[in-house]
């Protein structure tokens, strides 16, 4: 069984026990998530499709880890004007488990 999940602006393919790096979520280390948004749902051969959304199915899982992603470098020059600008950003990202897929 498996599902599609939107969150953070971003589709994820998800089943129980799989673990996924999606954007920054609020919440606690070890605390409980729902994420109401699934796209879809498949078991066996059978697949439902939402228009956008599936009412009534739920994804649940837990946060591992707040972490932060690679670091992206931006430089900014102008040629012969000696103006050179360098910064660095690295986005915010959580670990997340999913726990189990249910109808509510």
């Amino acid at each position: 069984m498996y599902a599609i999940i939107k969150t953070g602006g971003t589709q994820f393919r998800v089943e129980p026990g799989m673990k996924i790096l999606v954007p920054h979520l609020n919440g606690e280390e070890g605390s409980a998530l729902t994420f109401d948004e699934v796209l879809l749902v498949a078991k066996d051969d059978k697949v439902v499709l939402g228009h956008p959304f599936i009412d009534g199915i739920r994804v649940s899982g837990k946060i591992l880890e707040h972490t932060l992603g690679p670091k992206v470098v931006i430089f900014k020059r102008k040629k012969r004007k000696g103006y050179e600008r360098k910064t660095g950003h690295r986005q915010k990202q959580t670990w997340v488990e999913i726990e189990k897929i249910t109808k509510s």
